[in-house]
């Protein structure tokens, strides 16, 4: 069975082997070296199951336990996984996961045991990070065309393309992207986020597209803008961070799913006109005006030539000063940001 290891993301102490299913409560103390007055003694319970890959915290401790940029909450347990960072308090001294296997073979007996990661622990920022560089590579259109090309619809031998639209069914299924779920819905990070804080509220029933939601639908929505709304309040900073929350109009990805996004559009992902334009125009569809187009219409519609608002100039979404690149865009929100 392998070991379960948490460790020190600045490795100020050794790190502390937590046992299988046996529960482990950590704070301040020797043991962690931690000596700020804010972090209770008793800040967290962590439970490993060796077997599976997981520890599950409970938060014990007044002050905020944070998993990447999801804050626990008193009371309540989260699943922390290998890639994912976990703060013991207010966004201070980080750890990360590690299981370790000890080699069984002859010739390695004297090797020390190695972190082994497994298919169903890859760490989730390493994924990201690829994504992130494939992104880069990719063309504006690739990222950003909302429909199938009339070549591709018929042709499921093209498996990227199909891949491609589907990515959200497959990556709401993963653990390690997922940072909070119930019965009705799941939320994960965006893979490509468009700002600083940028996530997705999928439901786990399979609807399409805004087009295929009815009346029935409205409480899930409701149900979604809620749990969307509770990320953005527990979002370190939500102080001075306005969010908003809503949905593409015609999004490039199947599933519908409503994006939780910060408004400082602080982020390497954003890179064209596209992009900017699909969350600072009316291609934008705030939650609220779903709902209320499906509770009145019993359907939602979409305006003939909405596709053309992707192509509006690029327009600071604060003073709504034109700007004529995404550099000078980006360092023109700096100024906001700053000021």
């Amino acid at each position: 069975m392998p070991t379960c290891w948490l460790v020190r993301a600045d490795e100020s102490h050794k790190p502390i082997q937590l046992l299988h299913y046996h529960t482990h409560t950590l704070g301040r103390g020797p043991e962690t070296q931690i000596k700020d007055q804010k972090c209770s003694r008793q800040q967290v319970e962590l439970r490993a199951d060796c077997n599976r890959g997981f520890v599950t915290v409970k938060q014990l401790g007044s002050n905020p336990t944070s998993l990447d940029d999801v804050v626990v909450g008193k009371g309540n347990q989260v699943t922390f996984k290998p890639g994912q960072k976990l703060y013991m308090v207010n966004r201070l001294y980080p750890y990360t996961l590690q299981f370790r296997e000890e080699s069984t073979s002859a010739g390695a007996s004297g090797e020390k045991s190695k972190a082994m990661k497994r298919p169903h622990q890859r760490d989730a920022h390493e994924e990201r990070d690829q994504d992130k560089e494939k992104s880069c590579r990719v063309s504006a259109p690739s990222c950003s065309n909302s429909a199938a090309r009339p070549d591709q619809t018929h042709a499921p031998e093209k498996e990227p393309a199909a891949h491609w639209s589907q990515g959200l069914k497959v990556s709401m299924q993963d653990p390690s992207m997922q940072v909070y779920k119930d019965e009705k819905v799941v939320v994960i990070k965006d893979k490509y986020p468009k700002a600083r804080f940028h996530w997705l509220v999928l439901p786990w029933d399979s609807i399409s597209s805004l087009k295929a939601l009815r009346p029935e639908h409205v409480e899930l929505l409701k149900h979604m803008e809620r749990i969307g709304a509770r990320m953005a309040q527990q979002c370190p900073g939500s102080d001075t961070l306005r969010f908003r929350l809503g949905y593409h109009a015609i999004p490039s990805m199947s599933h519908v799913h409503l994006h939780v996004i910060s408004q400082d559009f602080d982020s390497p992902c954003l890179k064209n006109k596209k992009h900017w334009n699909s969350f600072t125009t009316d291609y934008f569809i705030e939650s609220q005006d779903v709902i209320a187009m499906l509770e009145r219409d019993g359907r939602v519609s979409v305006k003939d030539g909405t596709s053309e608002l992707l192509k509006l100039p690029l327009r600071c979404h604060v003073c709504h000063q034109e700007q004529t690149t995404i550099p000078k865009l980006k360092e023109h929100l700096r100024g906001h940001a700053s000021s």
